[in-house]
């Protein structure tokens, strides 16, 4: 009887298991795609960071805008006010036509078009705190930008006005416009004494920097030392007289901002402006009619109070840009807003 026998497989040994790898085809295909991820990764996070940058800029540039059209339009606005409403107004400033702080004849809005110097104010050129050329530039003066301190008794015989109050924050050689419903006078405190009420003196005085007379009333009369006298009624007010001229200047970080000249010297407001331009509407004070048009600065012929046609509104154009270059051409990103102001204090 034959019997058939079977081959016995060989037995695996235990602990020993078959050991396998990536192969390279597998390692190149996960690199790539880890490479895939990392690249989306990093694709993100630039973009986010150039959005990122790209609307801070445009937000800085839109409080520059905020900035320089509250503070230019408050000013413009106010342009030849006083608290009490008065259209004439005396000045008394001694040589108050010398200097563009107190020329109050020459007109309380006076505007410089691009190709106008700016005589006296401010030079043109390229150096820092400099009016850029080819840029409009105005200069306003104006009695109604702060509170003012309340009247209670003016001695004209003694140029003494006592005041309501010894806290009004005033000094010897500070201009002030003084008025009540009757008239308003620029003037410089020659004393700022205070008591139980605080009283401030306007004397002539002697030197260049005083007044030419003690009368304060209008029209004025420098020909003597009483000159045209009148007292001021108690409920008038006397406040700090501001005079500044807004153009663009050069800064020191090789940019362009908007800068307020006063008699202190030039100050920065706002970074980023790169252009200004004024244009001006005027209204004919004996008609009433408003002009057909804007105006440059260098086609209005009188910005004196008296002038036939007085400007009643400004149209303020700024241009300006990021501090970096952030648009999708790689340059600064430009915007140019418009804003039009309404002068207060203008005869209907």
């Amino acid at each position: 009887m034959s019997s058939t026998v079977k081959s016995a497989k060989p037995l695996s040994r235990p602990g020993r298991m078959r050991q396998a790898g990536f192969s390279i085809v597998e390692l190149m295909v996960a690199l790539v795609l880890g490479l895939l991820l990392i690249g989306g990764v990093v694709n993100i996070f630039m973009t986010n960071q150039q959005t990122f940058r790209t609307n801070e800029n445009l937000g800085r540039l839109q409080e520059n805008a905020r900035i320089s059209f509250e503070l230019m339009a408050r000013e413009v606005r106010q342009a030849g006010g006083n608290l009490c409403g008065a259209t004439l107004v005396a000045n008394v400033l001694n040589n108050a036509t010398t200097a563009w702080t107190s020329n109050w004849e020459a007109g309380v809005l006076q505007g410089f078009d691009g190709a106008q110097a700016a005589t006296g104010i401010v030079a043109t050129g390229v150096a820092v705190n400099e009016r850029v050329a080819n840029t409009d530039a105005v200069r306003v003066l104006s009695g109604g930008m702060f509170d003012g301190v309340t009247i209670t008794a003016h001695d004209a015989g003694t140029a003494q006005i006592t005041l309501a109050t010894i806290d009004h924050g005033f000094a010897p050689e500070s201009v002030v416009v003084v008025c009540d419903g009757q008239s308003a006078a620029l003037a410089k405190l020659t004393s700022a004494a205070s008591g139980t009420s605080a009283v401030v003196g306007h004397d002539d005085g002697a030197g260049i920097t005083d007044n030419c007379s003690e009368g304060l009333n209008f029209p004025t009369d420098c020909s003597s030392e009483t000159g045209n006298s009148r007292a001021f009624q108690p409920g008038g007010f006397v406040t700090r007289m501001t005079a500044s001229t807004w153009y663009v200047g050069n800064n020191a970080r090789g940019g362009r901002s908007l800068f307020r000249v006063t008699a202190g010297g030039p100050e920065e407001i706002a970074e980023g402006v790169r252009d200004m331009q004024l244009d001006y509407l005027l209204r004919n004070s004996a008609t009433g009619t408003l002009d057909s048009n804007w105006l440059a600065a260098d086609l209005v012929t009188d910005w004196t109070p008296g002038a036939a046609s007085q400007v009643v509104a400004v149209r303020l154009r700024l241009t300006l840009e990021t501090q970096t270059a952030v648009g999708t051409n790689q340059q600064p990103v430009e915007r140019q807003l418009i804003h039009v102001v309404n002068l207060r204090n203008r005869p209907a």
